[in-house]
């Protein structure tokens, strides 16, 4: 079986303010993004990233299409950033990190991708305003252990991100019972999210609904790669399935862990994680430590992990 590389982008909770301007110092291809991103949404979303508050750069509606204006600035500059730099076998993003994906296999342009981010990101915060809760990553303890806390709680499983780390999300109230009882369940953490609301669970059902008619407002093609799908955990190409990807991601878990293994088993054997931060890199290597995943958010120094 040949080896093949996997390109991943970041979501939500991976930005930083100053991130993305090294590159746009550095690189025309990444200057050029920024750019037409500004143009595009009609405010300096460039500066933000850049020299921002830290609070209103996490904001939901500026987080998502800032990651994804800095993953896709990466991905044009990828020739001087990485020696592995190739044609993916699969592309695949973690939640936000998905509509990067399609614009990498040109599913949409890089202007209708951010559109539709910050038109996610601005029905998402929405949602949490009207439905208030919020996420935890736990640490420690296995699938079964948590579908257990979720369910005598009434709470969901928002993301599989590893075996060792599993991210749940419900109502604020209901979310604080859950997490004591990780803790007395022997979770060796157990960390709340910094993000606008209960992403990824049943309380994102009027963002579902409004994604449902932004969607219908953009052309998608087929995809060039396969994405690999965060709800299936399997590639979909086809512009009807990818739209429908999109909504149901919302809603249901990310299947990150199982998503990895799916690529691995497709003959996978790198991973270049394109955007801001290293949390796919590290998620990646706790799933398989023999497999290479590297991150190019340093212009300078890529690293390996």
């Amino acid at each position: 079986m040949d080896n093949k590389v996997a390109y991943v982008f970041p979501g939500q909770g991976s930005q930083w303010v100053g991130m993305g301007h090294d590159l746009y110092q550095s690189l025309p291809e990444a200057r050029a993004v920024f750019e037409e991103a500004d143009s595009v949404l009609g405010f300096s979303l460039s500066q933000l990233c850049f020299a921002g508050r830290e609070e209103i750069l996490r904001q939901t509606v500026n987080a998502q299409p800032a990651v994804l204006a800095v993953s896709i600035a990466h991905l044009r500059a990828m020739p001087q950033l990485c020696d592995e730099a190739t044609l993916p076998a699969f592309v695949a993003g973690h939640s936000l990190g998905e509509y990067t994906a399609l614009a990498a296999a040109e599913v949409l342009d890089f202007a209708a991708a951010l559109r539709l981010a910050r038109e996610r990101g601005h029905l998402m915060q929405q949602a949490g305003e009207k439905n208030p809760g919020g996420m935890a990553a736990i640490i420690g303890l296995d699938e079964a252990e948590v579908a257990q806390i979720c369910s005598r709680c009434g709470i969901e499983i928002a993301n599989f991100n590893s075996p060792h780390q599993i991210v749940i999300s419900g109502s604020t109230e209901l979310l604080c019972q859950a997490v004591e009882l990780a803790r007395a369940a022997g979770a060796r953490r157990v960390i709340p999210l910094e993000v606008s609301g209960a992403f990824h669970s049943y309380l994102m059902a009027e963002a579902v609904a409004g994604m449902s008619e932004v969607i219908g407002e953009f052309a998608f093609r087929d995809s060039l790669i396969p994405i690999v799908a965060n709800t299936i955990a399997q590639p979909v190409t086809s512009a009807l399935a990818i739209k429908s990807e999109l909504l149901e991601q919302l809603r249901h878990p990310v299947q990150w862990q199982r998503s990895i293994e799916y690529m691995i088993g497709a003959g996978v054997e790198t991973f270049i994680e394109v955007g801001p931060g290293r949390v796919l890199a590290g998620l990646i290597k706790q799933i398989n430590r023999g497999i290479r995943a590297w991150s190019i958010s340093d212009v300078n120094h890529p690293t390996k992990i």
